[in-house]
């Protein structure tokens, strides 16, 4: 197995994780009382997400590895998991409000409202650049900005309703 190989099957399981994660979250978060909101646009996120690891699969994983690249994508990953733990069980790939709860303010949501979309444009565009693949960084980074676009859209609006706490993360 190539090194590129091996960051890509971290990634990949890191992913499929965060997936399990996620829908634990979502059916306990569902049970308190919460409500799924925009649920029309998920698929075409999970679309991105799944042909950005297709497309590195394809292409990266016998590519060199720009340690650069790598060092700010771990980066990265050293910020994910402070997003995770400011957000506990209130994490969810999908936007899932709870009225009544008190909105996360601490970690990274103390400086950014949404820092999880902020660490996903970085990643979108970090990992293909680590593997030397800068049209699938900048293809997949423009895709994710779209994708990104109605979804911060709905969040806030879902978030502006009185009392309605920020619970998703993609």
């Amino acid at each position: 197995m190539s090194f590129a190989s091996g960051i890509l099957a971290l990634v990949t399981l890191q992913r499929l994780g965060e997936l399990v994660l996620s829908r634990r979250n979502t059916e306990r978060l569902l049970a308190r009382g919460a409500v799924e909101v925009g649920a029309n646009h998920y698929p075409f996120i999970v679309l991105v997400h799944a042909g950005w690891l297709t497309a590195l699969w394809i292409w990266g994983r016998d590519q060199d590895v720009n340690l650069a690249a790598l060092a700010g994508f771990l980066l990265l990953q050293g910020l994910r998991i402070w997003i995770l733990v400011a957000l506990g069980p209130r994490w969810t790939t999908r936007i899932v409000v709870l009225p009544g709860a008190p909105p996360v303010a601490s970690g990274p949501y103390r400086y950014l409202p949404h820092p999880n979309y902020a660490v996903v444009v970085g990643e979108i565009a970090l990992l293909p650049l680590t593997l030397h693949l800068p049209r699938l960084a900048l293809m997949f980074t423009l895709l994710n900005l779209a994708v990104l676009a109605v979804r911060i859209r709905i969040e806030n609006r879902a978030l502006s309703v009185s009392d309605w706490p920020r619970t998703s993360t993609p």
